[in-house]
């Protein structure tokens, strides 16, 4: 299939990076139908030529080529796998492309379901952030091989610089995830060490011009941290899909039987955020768990909620499935009934927590 064969393109999910994405692909001159939950989100692309599908479904009917990019594992399997889904309802032929960050075995799951239905489907998660989606040089991290989405590669090339090839299906997903857990424990390494110098008296700034000169940087610390430091809190990638991101892998490694510590840590803390009320906020919001109350509070956090997140019978987990009663949490930690899902640890009563500093 050339690049003349691929006219028409849907789009499922204009949040924050999808938006930016499905607009370079119709910048190229692509026929292109965008569907979300929320129409308001995709106005823009509407205003700049895009086509408006209630549905999914609607959205895929006549498309050459689907990409999603939704929230959660949960969403991405009811959009693919339901009775109205893209594996049913998109055409004979049609590529499907999922660039949510997702769970490695589901995306077998859709690859194999749409090839009985002669449809071919690969994760596709990106990295780069919300920069990297305006400026259209993500990186596509590919559950494929190159020569089987060679077809699609100058649809790619409208919003990527680099694309990576795992060769097998869920391949692109678990290559995500092993880069989640690296930068969450990056975004832990920082915040660690921007509490450090704040509490010492020394130039938080001229820190961070060492850490970027130095084997102690990270790209978290050089893009991120500033805008820790200056109260930058808006969200170029939420706390909520990054703790997302973390349960996925923490999940994959007891499927594999290994341990991650520094994943564990990093749920903890990205966790606690996401209960005293930071869920909406830039992952760079880490270091508020390091302020004292009065900080925390004027950024919008409440630690109150910590003490009412004792977690029963409504317990909702945060690996993206709607489970039943009986359902076992894969956010990485062994429950009991009375457990408190700050993350990660058994704590008695008498525990003291030493990842911030404020009043319980």
């Amino acid at each position: 299939m050339s690049h003349t064969h691929i006219r028409k393109v849907a789009f499922i999910g204009t949040g924050i990076m999808g938006a930016r994405i499905a607009g370079h692909i119709l910048d190229a001159g692509y026929d292109v139908t965008v569907s979300n939950r929320t129409r308001e989100k995709a106005e823009d692309l509407l205003a700049r030529g895009a086509h408006w599908a209630d549905t999914p479904a609607e959205a895929a009917a006549d498309a050459d080529v689907v990409f999603t990019m939704v929230g959660y594992p949960s969403d991405v399997e009811d959009v693919y796998l339901s009775t109205d889904g893209l594996i049913r309802r998109s055409k004979r032929g049609a590529w499907l492309v999922d660039l949510t960050t997702s769970s490695p075995q589901l995306a077998r799951d859709i690859h194999d379901a749409a090839e009985v239905e002669d449809k071919h489907a690969f994760d596709c998660p990106v990295t780069g952030g919300e920069q990297g989606a305006i400026d259209g040089t993500l990186t596509l991290i590919i559950g494929a091989a190159e020569k089987d989405v060679e077809p699609l590669l100058p649809l790619l090339e409208t919003f990527s610089s680099r694309r990576f090839y795992f060769d097998q299906p869920g391949g692109g997903q678990t290559a995500k995830l092993c880069n989640q857990v690296s930068l969450a424990s990056c975004m832990v390494g920082y915040a660690d060490a921007v509490a450090l110098a704040e509490q010492a008296g020394i130039d938080v700034d001229r820190m961070l011009e060492v850490l970027a000169n130095g084997t102690g940087g990270s790209g978290a610390s050089r893009t991120l941290a500033p805008r820790s430091v200056a109260g930058d809190f808006k969200p170029g990638f939420l706390v909520e899909h990054l703790r997302k991101d973390i349960g996925l892998a923490i999940s994959a490694s007891e499927d594999l039987e290994i341990t991650l510590p520094g994943a564990e840590t990093a749920f903890t803390l990205f966790d606690m955020l996401c209960q005293i009320g930071g869920s909406r906020m830039g992952t760079q919001a880490i270091t508020l768990l390091y302020d004292d109350e009065a900080t925390c509070a004027a950024a919008g956090l409440d630690w109150s909620l910590l003490d009412q997140g004792e977690e029963g019978d409504d317990h909702e987990c945060h690996c993206g499935h709607d489970h039943g009663d009986d359902h076992e949490c894969h956010c990485g930690h062994d429950h009991g009934d009375d457990h408190e899902c700050c993350g990660g640890h058994g704590h008695g009563d008498d525990h003291e927590c030493h990842c911030h500093d404020h009043e319980h």
